[in-house]
């Protein structure tokens, strides 16, 4: 039967109402005795009415199934209960809660209940769901857990950053409480503290909830290793175990986890090679194995299939290159291998990765060019610093990327032009370009204003030309760096108050001219500027910034600022100025009155020409450097009192008097502390020494001390550097001297020490610089006893003392850094003071006396050595073990009294720059050794005692006649004594002496010499053949003489000598030029410590082309050394 259309419409209500009470039958209405229970569950707990969002709401006149967080059987039972993030707090252990019998899920999750978990808890036993997590709950868990048989999922963990409470298991332990729970599938005790070996709680865990998917047991304070039994949870898919230490090697069993699609392994303290398997899991999503830097391994070749997400490898020890397969995982999202040891070039097929948004590769030694990112659309992270890449950064790689938030590739290599597309990038927060090579002009770019750019760093490169206007229209622009480039023109101070966003400027060390207005014009508002960084900028004046109450930050040093500090300086930033910086300036004093920033934690006023009284310090400063300018006070009496947290006080380079005041020892945190190059008087006071429990640097050098080095150095002495050169100190070194076993320069040269060599200071294995130079010590230089060694001395200067005795070659043995050529690992001697700031180090320095003149080397280079025993009374020979020094630079013997040869073992020292035997009573020949020294560019072996003929060489021929001079019985160049057959037959007769006639040699000669008669007489009458013997001779001594130090013409250049005489000025000019170029060419083909530095990075070693080693002589010179110091 048909039913009509019209009946069909009239039934459809009808329907909808009967199907209306169908469904409040299957949900029922709330039981009543149910309702009351949740009434009383929310009168009990306290709870915030104004941030909670589903108790506030609930209420007698509605039904109970229907209030949020609450879900109900058919039956009208509770059986569901969420109140997550209600603000809840109190005690709930006679909470009605848990007179809800039905329930099967509960989650109270972020509250604040500040309390155990009620043991009432067990009496939900319908429980499978169960979320306590971040609640705020402490304490032991109860063992009533365990009796939540059909527990499927359990979190009772507590994000880390919280610190709300500590949940903790130890009775029940963890066995204990995992027994019951046969059914569980999830397991989330993160921040619990279970405290259990690696075999303890695997075997808790495999042997009791078989059905495990998820682990996550993150900061429990497990250890390891990881126990085998764990592979018996074959069902798991999520493995968290981060910041536990289990100091073990990561199982390849995991590997076998065929549903694993999360392992989390970070910080855990991990070991070995991790297993290659892992990354092919065909499920795998998640790796994150990062900050494990005992980690070795390297990433496998990755299938078309793989399902890789997010690989985090940050801070491991994992290296290799990355394979090319690495474009076949097209899901992937984020890859960071951040501080990893990766080499080789970044593939080209990483242009596949279209779903990667984040990609952080930096701190690695990748090579090459920027693979193009442009097909990567969803990319808002890409950070390639501090890696060896190469290459221009082309516009059309970077085209499409509109959600790129940061581009970060500082510290390369790359080079080119910046693209103005860059800038054009509408999503772009921030471009960190500093310290590559990048070079040119940075053009103009279109639509500046619209930019959301907040962070441009282009500092460190070869960027030129006038600031781009386009800078200062970027209107969110909070941090502008532009130091160390080219930039130049002529900028007005007041253009940068278009940018009112901006909290750091940065535009030092560029060719600018920065205009500062004028105090009397109206001010520039700059109301969020908080650092301001102004050096070598051309200022004449100091820029009016009167009222700037966020400027905490002031850099104006390296400047042409003269006259008073204004007063108005010291209440920058509302009086929360904490760096100040005017050093390099010309500035004469302070302008009255004035109150220091109570603030202030670094305050440099170094290399000025400010004079009278000390400064009143402030109160805070951590480092305080006055040196360098006109001070002439004493030290004030009570200026302890005001260096309690200081780490770095310097006063050298002044005209301070009086006497070091005995309240400077309660600074118990300073690290350096430097009164060198003043008139300070007096004793050493014994609490001087006693500081260097914490101090590194003590430097009292050029002073007017006197009296003895007090005994009061502690046994744990922190000392790295201990100058006290160019006092009147006298008595011997300290034995407690012994304790500073980080010494690495000693200098107490030009004193009145006295005492024997100090063998009591050879544990010292750190020593590099031992300056003892013009004292009075005395006895055999070197220790009979072989325990110790100075494996890593590299400048020893004991010249001008009263040593005696022989040299010890088992002593120069032991000197390990003079026989290595340590250029690869290239440094200078410095300290570091402030392990937050890698730029404020204190500078080691050497002064060298070579050639005659003094030069004060800024920088001890690591790899540059020297031996200086010159004006003492050794005797003996020189020992043939110096030959094995095959890294000394300098070496100076002069002025004793040493006897024998000169070793032909001298030759193997490649690097020797300077050798000075001369004023001893040296004799032989000198060895033919000593030609093939090609660095060599000062000798002299003058007054001594050698004889014969001088060896050929590239080098030895150029000296001064001076170097050998004072040895009657030397000949040859450069000498204008020429070698006679006197001189030859005391040469060659000891060869031939005693020898019988050989008459067959004999009849030999009479041979070759009746050939050779005929042969010239027909030479004489045969014009061709005599013209080629001729030629052919020419070439022969067109080889040979240049390489004995002679110059030869060839025949047809024989011209007249009149035609020769009428040369004019310019052609001799043109000659000699060619001749100093070609000498120029051949000196910079060789590297030389006393033309090199280092780059800004001060990794990197840069030789100047137009620095040459090769020095005309100066007669009596040695070399000495001091070491003096500096700050940076």
């Amino acid at each position: 039967m048909r039913i009509p259309l019209l009946s069909w419409l009239f039934l459809i209500p009808i329907c909808l109402i009967l199907l209306g009470v169908e469904i409040d039958v299957v949900y029922g209405q709330c039981l009543s005795h149910q309702q009351s229970l949740l009434l009383q569950l929310k009168n009990d707990p306290a709870f915030n009415a104004t941030e909670s969002k589903k108790l506030k709401q609930w209420n007698q006149s509605s039904d109970c199934c229907l209030w949020d967080g609450v879900t109900c059987d058919d039956k009208g039972r509770v059986t569901g209960l969420s109140l997550s993030n209600e603000s809840i707090s109190g005690d709930i252990d006679n909470s009605s809660l848990f007179n809800l019998q039905h329930l099967e899920s509960l989650d109270l999750s972020y509250n604040n209940f500040n309390s155990t978990i009620p043991a009432r808890i067990g009496n939900l036993t319908a429980l499978s769901y169960l979320n306590l997590s971040n609640a705020g709950f402490g304490g032991q868990i109860p063992k009533e857990i365990s009796q939540l048989t059909r527990l499927v999922i359990l979190d009772l963990s507590t994000l880390s950053f919280l610190q709300i409470s500590s949940l903790k298991l130890e009775d029940p332990n963890l066995r204990m409480l995992a027994q019951n729970l046969s059914q569980l599938e999830e397991l989330y005790l993160d921040s619990v503290n279970i405290s259990a070996a690696g075999g303890e709680w695997c075997q808790a865990l495999s042997s009791s909830v078989t059905k495990l998917q998820v682990l996550s047991l993150t900061n429990c304070f497990l250890s390891g290793p990881i126990d085998q039994s764990l592979e018996n949870l074959r069902s798991l898919s999520v493995i968290r175990l981060d910041n536990n230490n289990l100091n073990a090697s990561v199982p390849e069993f995991f590997s076998s986890f065929t549903n694993l699609t999360s392992l989390r392994l970070s910080s855990c303290g991990l070991e070995g090679v991790f297993p290659k398997k892992i990354f092919q899991v065909r499920t795998l999503k998640v790796i994150d194995i990062s900050n494990n830097q005992l980690l070795k391994g390297s990433l496998p070749e990755f299938q078309r299939n793989n399902a890789l997400q997010r690989v985090v490898l940050r801070q491991t020890n994992v290296s290799g290159e990355l394979p090319t397969s690495i474009g076949n995982l097209l899901n992937l999202s984020r890859l960071e291998l951040a501080y990893c040891q990766f080499t080789g070039r970044l593939p080209n097929s990483m242009e596949k990765l279209t779903q990667l948004a984040f990609l952080d590769l930096s701190v690695n030694n990748f090579t090459g060019p920027i693979p193009s990112f442009n097909m990567s659309k969803n990319l808002t992270e890409l950070v390639l610093s501090y890696n060896g890449l190469t290459g221009e950064i082309l516009s059309v790689h970077w085209e499409g990327l509109l959600k790129l938030l940061v581009l970060d590739l500082r510290n390369n290599l790359l080079s080119g032009s910046i693209p103005p597309s860059l800038f054009a990038l509408p999503s772009l927060q921030k471009i960190q370009l500093s310290f590559n090579q990048f070079s040119g002009q940075v053009l103009e770019f279109q639509t500046p204003s619209s930019s959301i750019l907040e962070t441009l760093d282009l500092s460190g490169n070869n960027l030129e030309g006038p600031l781009p206007n386009s800078f200062f229209e970027l209107r969110k622009l909070k941090i502008l760096s532009l130091s160390s480039n080219k930039f130049n023109g002529t900028m007005q101070f007041d253009v940068i108050q278009r940018l009112s966003n901006l909290t750091t400027l940065d535009l030092s060390y560029n060719s600018l001219s920065v205009n500062a207005w004028d105090s009397s014009s109206s001010l520039p508002s700059f109301p969020n500027i908080s650092t301001l960084k102004l050096a070598s900028c051309k200022l004449t004046t100091f820029p009016n910034l009167k009222n700037q109450s966020k400027l905490v930050f002031l850099d104006l040093s390296d400047n042409q600022i003269y006259g008073e500090i204004p007063n108005w300086i010291w209440e920058l930033g509302n009086g929360l100025l904490f760096h100040l910086n005017l050093s390099h300036n010309h500035l004469i004093s302070l302008q009255e009155p004035y109150v220091l920033s109570s603030s202030l934690f670094v305050l440099d006023l170094h290399f000025n020409q400010l004079h009278g009284k000390i400064p009143v310090l402030p109160p805070v400063c951590t480092y305080i450097d006055f040196s360098g300018n006109n001070f002439s006070s004493s030290i004030p009496a009570d200026i302890g009192n005001y260096l309690n947290i200081t780490i770095f006080f310097s006063v050298s380079n002044n005209k301070l008097t009086g006497v070091i005041p005995d309240s400077i020892c309660n600074a118990i945190y300073l690290q350096v502390l430097d009164l060198s190059d003043n008139s300070l008087s007096s004793k050493i006071p014994e609490c001087i020494p006693a500081m260097s429990q914490t101090l590194g640097v003590l430097n009292l050098r050029r002073n007017n001390f006197r009296g003895l080095i007090p005994n009061t150095f502690p046994v744990n002495c922190t000392l790295e550097t201990l100058d006290f050169n160019g006092n009147s100190i006298e008595g011997e070194i300290p034995n407690s001297l012994a304790s500073c076993t980080r010494l690495e320069v000693l200098d107490l040269g030009n004193n009145m020490l006295t005492g024997n060599f100090s063998c009591f200071l050879k544990n010292i294995s750190t020593l590099r610089v031992l300056v003892l130079r013009s004292n009075r010590f005395q006895g055999r230089i070197g220790c009979l006893n072989n325990s110790g060694n100075w494996e890593m001395l590299q400048i020893v200067d004991l010249a001008h003392n009263n040593f005696s005795g022989d040299l010890l070659g088992n002593c120069l043995k032991r000197w390990q850094a003079m026989m290595v050529d340590n250029a690869h690992k290239l440094k200078h001697l410095s300290f570091e003071f402030l392990e937050l700031s890698q730029s404020r180090y204190y500078q080691d320095a050497v002064t060298v006396t070579f050639k005659g003149l003094e030069i004060k080397l800024q920088k001890i280079l690591t790899l540059f050595t020297s031996i200086d025993l010159s004006g003492n009374h050794l005797i003996g020979p020189i020992p043939e073990e110096v030959g094995l020094l095959r890294a000394l630079y300098v070496l100076n013997l002069s002025s004793n009294a040493l006897t024998g040869g000169i070793p032909s073992s001298i030759g193997n020292l490649s690097q020797l720059e300077s050798l000075d035997l001369s004023s001893n009573n040296l004799n032989g020949s000198i060895p033919e050794s000593l030609a093939s020294l090609t660095f060599l560019s000062f000798l002299n072996l003058s007054f001594n005692q050698l004889v014969g003929l001088i060896p050929y060489g590239t080098q030895i021929q150029t000296f001064s006649p001076d170097s050998f001079a004072g040895n009657k019985a030397l000949c040859g160049v450069p000498l204008s004594v020429n070698c006679n057959a006197t001189d030859s037959e005391a040469k060659i007769l000891p060869e031939f002496s005693g020898l019988k006639f050989a008459w067959q040699s004999i009849y030999t000669g009479i041979g070759f010499g009746v050939g050779g008669g005929a042969l010239f007489a027909l030479l004489m009458f045969w014009e061709e053949g005599r013209n080629w013997l001729e030629d052919s001779i020419d070439k022969i001594l067109l080889v040979v003489l240049p390489m004995m130090g002679y110059t030869y013409k060839p025949r047809h250049e024989w011209d007249d000598e009149d035609e020769e005489d009428t040369e004019d000025e310019d052609s001799d000019f043109f000659e000699d030029h060619e001749l100093d170029e070609m000498e120029d060419e051949y000196l910079q083909g060789r590297y030389c410590v006393f033309c090199s530095k280092l780059d800004i990075s001060r990794k990197k070693v840069i030789h100047d082309p137009r620095c040459t080693c090769q020095s005309p002589f100066v007669s009596s010179s040695s070399f000495s050394s001091s070491s003096s110091s500096g700050s940076t």
